[in-house]
């Protein structure tokens, strides 16, 4: 099938080491250079027109929100609200550090970010009062993967755009699944900790006056998320004018707090703009790669497949999810998505498959490949903040899978917990 040159271009490529996006972009040349007498000039003309969308705009804003949260102080504060509140479970600080993602969620909208941010802090202390530092990087690069699938989210921008769903829906849809996420790694936590398995002391438990006062402290921070949902449920904007909302709100507070100066905002400013001309050139690259398998209407062949091995819609989204597993381990998240999203919609529609449903199974499916080797970016970024070999990072992770595993089959076979909220607003 002509569509093996598309497909081996690309794979070729990244054995290659050749960057992501340029190897989306040389793949799809080829495919319509060699294959379809079309002129070249197409794979620019649909990188442009793909582009060419007022979603987007979200992602820069978000990336930029989150980063100005988190350097003006916002991190340790939500950190210092975590302890607090959650330190005396049993578990102790390993709580602190998924309490602590699921509510920094609702403001970095990037994994990295939550890894790299808060994750510093995180790992640090863990470390300083006694937590073996696999264990930390571990916990943390399991939580990290909460804040894309909590609104705001930059992946969720991306399947919006690509699947032309409702980006608020989407933002809806993430919120339970995010919430009940984070509570699975809890209780893992707490079992591993109640069994003797992981050294996690305790904290004290705060009292009242601590708890407010931590909150207080904290509470600027918080507004973002619920100002970000309540927004978007009252119609006040679109996600992405609240995105820039979000950033106007950060600047204001980080130079009120006097945590903000003109020189790091300009750094803050630089870095989103770096993290976020990269997305963007893999979402460009990989438009005319999807742009390809919709017209050359290859997903009715994958039909036909499913429908040749009686393959009802279990059957459908359990080999769904084993192939994205399996592509997630060595492609970065993006461009999976990218490239997954257009075969696979037009397959979901067949099977009575919500593109929302979808879109979030898909999105927790790549987290997961996220912090899983060989090429789990957030397993490199914990592995390098805790100072420990990566063989001691694989094999600390290994019990997170299990609640994450098991939340991914729930997400994929329950779909209430996906579309209730969306469907109790739309």
């Amino acid at each position: 099938m002509p569509i093996f040159v598309l497909f081996a271009g690309f794979l070729i490529l990244l054995a290659a080491e050749v960057p992501v996006a340029i190897a989306l972009f040389l793949s799809s040349l080829a495919y319509i250079d060699t294959v379809t007498p079309m002129p070249i000039q197409i794979v620019v003309q649909r990188m442009a027109s793909g582009l060419d969308s007022f979603p987007l705009i979200a992602i820069p804003l978000f990336v930029l929100a989150g980063n100005i949260l988190n350097g003006a102080g916002i991190a340790a504060r939500i950190y210092a609200f975590a302890v607090a509140l959650v330190g005396h479970i049993k578990g102790g600080l390993a709580q602190v550090n998924i309490f602590g993602s699921m509510v920094f969620a609702g403001m970095s909208g990037v994994a990295q970010a939550d890894a790299a941010g808060l994750g510093t802090i995180e790992i640090k202390h863990m470390k300083d009062h006694g937590y073996s530092a696999p264990f930390a990087a571990a916990c943390t690069a399991a939580s990290a993967i909460i804040g894309p699938v909590i609104p705001p989210s930059v992946i969720m921008v991306v399947y919006a755009v690509t699947a032309q769903v409702s980006l608020t829906k989407l933002f809806l849809a993430g919120i339970i699944p995010g919430l009940a996420m984070g509570l699975s790694l809890m209780v893992l936590v707490w079992v591993l900790a109640a069994t003797g398995r992981v050294n996690a002391p305790t904290e004290p438990r705060a009292n009242i006056p601590l708890i407010a006062i931590t909150f207080w402290k904290a509470l600027p921070a918080l507004v973002a998320p619920i100002f970000l949902t309540a927004g978007m449920l009252l119609g006040f904007a679109t996600p992405t004018e609240l995105g820039a909302l979000t950033v106007i709100y950060a600047v204001i507070l980080g130079f009120i707090t006097k945590d903000l100066t003109v020189s790091s905002l300009l750094m803050h400013i630089r870095q989103s703009a770096v993290t976020s001309g990269i997305l963007t050139l893999i979402i460009a690259a990989a438009v005319p790669f999807g742009w390809i398998i919709s017209v050359g209407n290859y997903a009715s062949g994958l039909l036909g497949f499913f429908e040749a091995i009686g393959a009802n819609w279990v059957v459908f989204l359990l080999i769904v999810n084993i192939a994205l597993l399996v592509m997630g381990l060595f492609i970065e998240t993006t461009a999976v998505l990218l490239i997954a999203t257009p075969a696979l919609l037009p397959l979901a529609a067949a099977y009575g498959v919500d593109p929302i449903h979808l879109g979030v199974m898909m999105i927790v499916n790549l987290l997961i490949g996220a912090i899983t080797p060989p090429m789990g970016v957030i397993l490199f970024i914990c592995q390098h903040i805790a100072e420990i070999r990566f063989s001691e990072m694989i094999k600390a992770t290994l019990p997170f899978y299990i609640p994450l595993g098991i939340m991914l089959l729930v997400i994929t076979y329950w779909s209430p917990i996906v579309m209730w909220l969306p469907n109790l607003f739309y």
